[in-house]
């Protein structure tokens, strides 16, 4: 069988960019690995580990299979340059087709750490833990999570016409998020065509079911008074306008005709929301293939993008500190430091498209009283109104 030389698989691991200066960098240099493969070279090996008896194939009489690490090295690189198949045969000297085939099992096996890393809280327990971080770093009690969606650009999938096209008139998919107050990935769906818009994904989402349902099949704590107050309070997640106003999510008071009680719940709220901003804000500036058009198909799309969820979970929970420098930070005057992800080019919001009068009462009286917990002694903190001016 002919194969250009440049392909042998004596070249390839003679000069491939795996045998050759992957293998440097993790020998010498883990902040150059790190941002070649957007993995600490510990998780690397971790991830290897863990996956390789699913990536692995046997020899055969004609061809030796790729090695396990290859693929791995393979799968991050695209996740962290978006660069195009093309692109990484040069690199790695193996052909896009088969590279096509390594990304789709790279990813179905990393997907194996889903349950560990993305676990929506059914606990009341682990619901309560949530709420006590958004409290002690956001200033927001009784919040369970930010929530929100955002478009990942696609090619048009085959025979769709306009199904995946957004309102900006690009073709996406739409990752929706619940994020915690560490900005870990809480809860995820990946998938929805880009016509969505963020309320009908939510109002057709276990998540919705979960957190409404009479029977609270999530176990969120029972409604409590807040801290100083003798009101009970439901706890509840924070979104924007698209989702109506209802106890969760909570939404922000509409800008006209504002009072200055609603300004400043709108400020304690805004501080809360930030924090799933800065998730997808870091997610893509790491895994950099969210920056540019994902031209797979969307059943692969789906798998890259969860498996960047993941990655992006691992490392959070293993080498928190990488998160440092890309998220958003706050000064002692509260002035906000803009985080790395900032200078790049943002995943776009998912269309909010509100139908009129929508929302519960229930949802109107919590976030009033809200906000007028948020403006008293015992609720205020010392320099909202400084930031409302």
């Amino acid at each position: 069988m002919w194969v250009r030389k440049w392909l042998s698989e004596n070249r390839r691991e003679c000069y491939g960019h795996y045998s050759t200066l992957l293998n440097e960098l993790k020998i010498e240099d883990d902040k150059a690995f790190f941002n070649n493969t957007r993995l600490p070279r510990g998780l690397y090996d971790e991830v290897l580990r863990r996956v390789e008896g699913r990536i692995e194939k046997k020899d055969t009489w004609y061809r030796k299979s790729l090695p396990p690490g290859l693929k791995l090295s393979i799968t991050p690189r695209h996740l962290a340059s978006g660069d195009n198949y093309p692109s990484l045969f040069y690199n790695f000297r193996v052909a896009p087709n088969t590279i096509s085939l390594i990304i789709n099992e790279v990813c179905d096996a990393i997907k194996e750490f889903a349950a560990e890393v993305i676990q929506c809280p059914t606990t009341t327990e682990e619901w309560t833990a949530i709420a006590e971080q958004f409290e002690k770093r956001w200033q927001c009690p009784h919040c369970c999570g930010a929530l929100d969606g955002k478009h990942v650009a696609v090619t048009c999938p085959w025979n769709t016409g306009s199904e995946y096209r957004n309102y900006k008139g690009f073709f996406s998919i739409v990752l929706m998020a619940l994020v915690d107050a560490d900005y870990k990935f809480l809860w995820i769906d990946v998938g929805s065509d880009g016509s969505s818009n963020d309320a009908s994904i939510y109002n057709g989402s276990e998540l919705k079911e979960g957190l409404e349902s009479p029977n609270n099949i999530f176990n969120l704590p029972e409604e409590k008074s807040l801290p100083g107050d003798d009101v009970p309070v439901p706890y509840y997640i924070v979104g924007d306008n698209a989702f109506g106003i209802n106890k969760s999510p909570m939404n922000p008071f509409p800008i006209r005709n504002m009072e200055h009680h609603d300004r400043i719940f709108n400020y304690r709220l805004s501080r809360a929301r930030r924090v799933v901003e800065n998730a997808f804000g870091i997610l893509a500036h790491k895994f950099r293939v969210f920056l540019r058009t994902m031209n797979q198909r969307p059943g692969t799309c789906r798998k890259i993008i969860t498996t960047c969820v993941i990655l992006h979970n691992l490392i959070g929970l293993r080498y928190p500190a990488t998160h440092n420098n890309m998220m958003d930070l706050e000064e002692q005057n509260l002035n906000v430091i803009p985080g790395a992800w900032r200078n790049d080019k943002v995943l776009l919001d998912v269309y909010h498209e509100r139908a009129r009068n929508t929302g519960t009462q229930e949802g109107r009286q919590i976030r009033r009283y809200l906000g007028h917990y948020f403006t008293s002694k015992a609720g205020s903190v010392p320099w909202q109104d400084k930031m409302i001016l």
